[in-house]
């Protein structure tokens, strides 16, 4: 059974060396409602921005028809027809594959032309029984579908051409590196590390094909995709002092009580917390060039860190998919957010008379809607399940 369980879904993409664009296309849909997630995974024909419009296309149409209920093989066949077989290089226009999770019932796997998906069950790759559907028009095009109760722990790992052809050519690797390559490789990884996150293998898998790369540097749009169903990781935001300064002991009480990694965000919320508590704050002078006040540190606490321009920060971060280069109290703070699944949001309203006119609750208001942006951003664009509260 599934039902409580969280399912993680993340990719990682390098494009082509020589290109702007992603010839590669990845869009995934949590349904909150019945817990259902559907991600699709497409290649489009060629690099750059001609197979980027390829691929988005079929990955929305796909995206559409897995959550339309239409049949799936019905579906597949309108998508074909809408992207043909090159009449020159006599391939598809673009390949798929859609990994369709519904709640505890089935993981359906329906695939057209990518490399054949991992799937993995206590620390084994299955070799689960498919079905095989031709096209209506005889091509060689043909759709594989799997359908199989999932277990917890169980993972999906979906990836392009560009994984499994990395280094073709080279002296190592004269056929590339195969998808047999990359299951040896992915049974090594989760021998060392088996609570490893999707995040975290999919970024494995996409850098060691970059290794076999010549200079490491992909010669094809490269992407890993990775459906995890697990018991949910759980992190505790505080951010604000409560209202009422005689609630500070029970704001204090959800750090002590909370099942899951916990962050404040705030100085006086530190303050109040260490106070309560009877816990020491560390916090270091500012050095280096981050123009973020510094991490402090307490016991018991993941990450404490500023407030406003931390969190102002880790929302830029969050919203445009930064890679940062530098380690600080912001990308700290978005690396545990990431690593997540349920987080939980708990915003004190008391006015800071200290920052400004109690009767202009800027700093409140920007606090508020911060975390409001957050949450919006962490569930449509990282499929996390974000709650949040006022004290």
């Amino acid at each position: 059974m599934t039902g409580n369980l969280f399912k993680e879904v993340e990719f990682y993409q390098v494009r082509k060396a020589t290109e702007i664009a992603c010839g590669d296309a990845f869009l995934s849909h949590r349904d909150r409602e019945n817990g259902r997630v559907v991600s699709v995974l497409s290649d489009g024909l060629g690099s750059g921005v001609k197979a980027n419009i390829l691929a988005s296309m079929t990955a929305k149409m796909a995206l559409k028809f897995a959550e339309s209920e239409l049949d799936m093989i019905r579906s597949a066949e309108i998508m074909m027809d809408a992207l043909p077989v090159c009449a020159v290089r006599k391939i598809g226009y673009a390949t798929f594959t859609v990994v369709d999770c519904r709640d505890n019932r089935t993981i359906r796997i329906v695939e057209q032309g990518n490399p054949g998906y991992i799937y993995i069950r206590d620390g084994q790759v299955l070799d689960l029984p498919f079905s095989e559907v031709s096209g209506r028009h005889g091509d060689y095009r043909k759709l594989r579908i799997t359908e199989c109760e999932p277990q917890p722990e169980d993972r999906v790992l979906f990836f392009t051409d560009g994984v499994t052809e990395a280094g073709m050519g080279s002296f190592g690797y004269k056929l590339g590196w195969r998808r047999a390559g990359v299951v040896e490789f992915v049974r090594r990884v989760l021998l060392e590390n088996p609570t490893i996150s999707a995040r975290g293998i999919t970024r494995k898998i996409v850098n060691e094909a970059l290794l076999k790369e010549p200079g490491g540097r992909a010669g094809d749009d490269t992407t890993c995709a990775a459906l995890y169903l697990r018991k949910p990781r759980r992190t505790l935001v505080l951010s604000g002092p409560p209202f009422a300064a005689g609630r500070d002991h029970e704001f204090a009480q959800l750090i002590e009580t909370f099942d899951g990694r916990k962050i404040i965000c705030g100085g006086t919320s530190s303050g109040i917390i260490a106070r309560e508590l009877g816990r020491t704050l560390h916090t270091p002078l500012l050095r280096g060039r981050s123009t973020l006040p510094p991490v402090s540190q307490m016991d018991g606490v993941d990450l404490v860190t500023e407030g406003i321009l931390t969190l102002t920060e880790a929302h830029r971060l969050l919203e445009s998919r930064t890679v940062p280069t530098e380690t600080n109290a912001a990308t700290q703070l978005v690396e545990l957010l990431r690593e997540s699944d349920v987080i939980e949001l708990v915003v004190g309203t008391r006015i800071n008379e200290a920052h400004q006119d109690p009767s202009l609750p800027v700093d409140l208001e920007i606090r508020r809607n911060l975390l409001k942006r957050m949450k919006q951003v962490l569930e449509q664009d990282y499929l996390k399940e974000v709650n949040i509260r006022y004290i």
